[in-house]
């Protein structure tokens, strides 16, 4: 049963606020009116950091800060941001002593006042993300057969999800005498979270939509280990068969003559496509207990009307739909999805979402009237982004999207980088996660430097893709999209220059550029590069820091966007946030609930 305290808490902000309408105010003022905020959220962007005048981190930061950050080694920066007295120790994200007005963690350091401010302002507007009890006091260890191709991570969020789900189940039929009869996982993946739901622990009747075909393939093979369903039995003319085998082999024989020497006792469930790009299969039988199914339905989804998809399956015509939505990990707009499901669809009667993959929501609001603060220079992916006006995008709630700020300006937005850098997950990293991707960027951004001054890249739009290597840049030339290389390329800066103009030679959209602009670029020269501007690897990791720090704001407004959106339908009895799976493991692990009257 979900627990009185999250329902009094519907949204797990930090303890100095007085309750969650105190929490958005705050938060969605701070958002909107702070420069720096702005500008270190979705303002500047890493490959721009050495092709300005001034450079980026001398823009960007205050006079005291950089004096400050000039004295602190990058270990004791990331310490003062995440964990040094203004935040509890024992969880990423803890609200204890937030709103202090003393600061013990500058003691000592000489910390300027308005940097300390600022850290503040940022942690008292991150939602808590410790673990609640509720959570995972009635969870169950997964059998090693039903746990079959999983990872710790992914063991420790099925196990929490499916407990939770079926927890949530328990008391709607407690509630009601019509009992959810089935649960409907968006975007299923490999089946894990349905799998664990069906087993004998829960025997939950499962339809799982999943578009692409090779997933679905893969989670009835796994549906067969986990003991859910019988091996498909296969009977052969094996004579003949080994015979067309070996003449197709050697380039002879038709496999349409060979496929008609197959006989099959069980049929495959997954049927033909049909013109809206939706399958629907047999249910997979649960072994000796044939209440319990799941049903694979290969299904691309656009929006939350079920409609089509429930006219697909196979139940019996006498047995009222009663659905519960839900969802591990649903990327970008998915998950948004989701929730509309529940409003759409009259038999979905809760939903239950964890979401994932805020690069990849799109934009609802138009661009606004003025420019906001940026250091960015022109850049096409961002321009057609934020003019997107997707009705399925963030921000989904009235209260955000008719936001009035103090200047004037009206919504609240994300730019894809600002996105991009909230599924960062600061609190987790390590030493050695550190030392591994400040020097990946650092490289990227040296290189981009010497594309700059080698006329492969126009320095008015060097920012010709986001932090993870998508696509962007401006029209006026070919972006360079770069990507990942392997990593014995990040052994030394040449090794890195090298390959990565290798890769850019193999594109036809670059071949020739790089070899007029490159093809005398000299091992000594790439290590003048890199004498000349090594100090500001130190100055990069701090801005890339800072912007994961701040980034958390932004997936605190993108969980509460959609727990508001549920709060404002008049078909939404309950709704809330909870933290559903340990930081630690599972930095996304905030789940949105929500409940019909």
């Amino acid at each position: 049963m979900i627990s009185s305290a999250v329902r009094q808490k519907p949204v797990p902000f930090p303890e100095c606020f007085s309750d969650v309408d105190q929490y958005v105010e705050s938060t969605l003022d701070f958002i909107s009116s702070s420069e720096l905020f702005q500008k270190i959220c979705g303002g500047v962007h890493i490959l721009e950091f050495l092709t300005q005048d001034p450079d980026l981190y001398t823009a960007l930061l205050p006079s005291d800060w950089r004096e400050f950050f000039e004295s602190q080694d990058i270990a004791t920066i990331l310490d003062l941001l995440l964990r040094d007295e203004l935040l509890s120790p024992e969880s990423p994200g803890s609200s204890a002593a937030l709103c202090s007005q003393e600061s013990q963690a500058s003691d000592g350091l000489g910390v300027p006042a308005s940097l300390m401010d600022y850290i503040k302002q940022i942690r008292q507007h991150i939602l808590d993300r410790q673990e609640s009890t509720s959570s995972s006091s009635n969870n169950l260890a997964l059998p090693r057969h039903v746990a079959v191709g999983m990872n710790s991570k992914k063991r420790h969020e099925v196990s929490n999800l499916s407990a939770y789900v079926d927890s949530l189940v328990s008391e709607l039929s407690s509630q009601n005498p019509d009992q959810i009869s089935h649960l409907v996982d968006f975007g299923s993946g490999q089946n894990y979270l349905g799998r664990a739901l069906a087993s004998p622990a829960y025997k939950r009747r499962v339809i799982a939509i999943e578009s692409k075909p090779l997933n679905i393939d893969g989670a009835r093979s796994m549906d067969v280990t986990a003991k859910l369903a019988k091996k498909e039995t296969i009977l052969r003319n094996k004579k003949q068969y080994r015979s067309e085998q070996n003449s197709e082999k050697c380039g002879l024989g038709n496999s349409n003559e060979a496929s008609g020497a197959l006989q099959t006792l069980h049929a495959k469930s997954v049927g033909e496509s049909t013109a809206h790009n939706l399958h629907a299969t047999q249910p997979t039988k649960l072994a000796g207990d044939e209440n319990s199914n799941v049903q694979y339905i290969q299904s691309i989804i656009h929006d939350g009307d079920l409609s089509t998809i429930l006219s697909n399956l196979n139940t019996p015509s006498s047995s009222p739909l009663r659905l519960m939505v839900v969802s591990l990990h649903s990327c970008g707009n998915l998950l948004h999805h989701g929730l509309c499901s529940l409003i759409i669809n009259p038999s979905v009667q809760a939903v239950a979402l964890v979401g994932c993959c805020y690069n990849l929501l799109t934009e609802r609001l138009p661009p606004p009237s003025s420019q906001g603060p940026t250091l960015r220079s022109p850049n096409l992916r961002l321009e057609q982004t934020s003019s997107a006006c997707d009705p399925h995008g963030f921000p989904m709630s009235e209260r955000l999207a008719n936001y009035k700020h103090q200047n004037g300006g009206t919504g609240i937005r994300f730019n894809v980088t600002a996105r991009m850098m909230a599924v960062q997950a600061p609190g987790n990293w390590t030493e050695k996660e550190c030392n591994s991707f400040f020097t990946r960027h650092f490289y990227r951004a040296l290189f981009q430097k010497i594309l700059v001054d080698r006329g492969v890249v126009d320095a008015e739009v060097a920012d010709s893709e986001d932090v993870m290597g998508k696509r962007g840049g401006s029209p006026k030339v070919n972006p360079i999209v770069l990507g990942s290389l392997r990593k014995t390329c990040y052994a030394s800066f040449i090794l890195y220059v090298r390959a990565a103009i290798e890769k850019l030679k193999a594109h036809p959209n670059h071949a020739a550029s790089i070899e007029q602009h490159l093809a005398d670029l000299t091992d000594e020269e790439i290590l003048r590069y890199e004498t000349e501007y090594g100090h500001k690897k130190k100055e990069l990791s701090i801005v890339w820091s800072l912007m994961a720090f701040s980034a958390q704001v932004v997936e605190s407004v993108i969980v509460m966007d959609r727990w508001q959106w549920l709060r404002e339908q008049k078909e939404v009895k309950e709704c809330w946030v909870e933290n559903l799976f340990d930081y630690r493991i599972s930095p996304r692990n905030l789940v949105v609930v929500g409940m019909k009257g």
